[in-house]
């Protein structure tokens, strides 16, 4: 196993995106949760890998990822494709409030996950084809954001459950 995707590399499923919507909500749902479950055990100051970031680093970067997505998903629904912003996730994470206690950012996580989870029941058919342009990406779909976050969490978990092992 290769420690840098513990769950495997993202690969969108533009085909089956239909099918898999209430799977991909489900994880956003369930998402904090599965997070707690994973501290148990970690060791915060740990890398997860060689050159990696600690269990700390990565759940303060999973506020930020998840923040981020839930405002591109906000943009993508209220305006005509819009341009998002992309952001330094690797400067963003030698930031001083990086050094916080975990609980800081899973508090945000469990609030920002409610919400988004709500948005995401509340979508019609075509608001799932909707795009952002992502400057480095092109553009991507509401589907194709979904099954990306929906992994995004569980590949970060898995990070987590590497440093308890390690």
């Amino acid at each position: 196993m290769d420690p840098r995707f513990p769950t495997g590399k993202f690969e969108f499923d533009k085909d089956g995106a239909a099918a898999r919507r209430p799977d991909c909500i489900a994880a956003i749902s369930s998402f904090p949760g599965e997070l707690k479950a994973s501290m148990a055990g970690a060791r915060l100051d740990q890398p997860y890998r060689d050159g990696g970031w600690t269990a700390r680093q990565v759940v303060h970067h999973l506020a930020d990822s998840h923040m981020n997505a839930f405002i591109r998903f906000r943009l993508a629904l209220t305006e005509d494709k819009p341009t998002i912003k992309p952001y330094n996730e690797a400067e963003w994470a030698k930031l001083a409030d990086m050094r916080l206690d975990p609980r800081v950012s899973i508090q945000i996580l469990d609030g920002l996950h409610q919400r988004w989870h709500t948005m995401l029941l509340a979508m019609k058919e075509r608001d799932f084809i909707r795009e952002a342009i992502h400057p480095d990406n092109g553009p991507r779909s509401l589907d194709w954001f979904l099954q990306l976050y929906a992994w995004h969490g569980r590949h970060h978990i898995g990070h987590i459950r590497l440093t308890a092992a390690a």
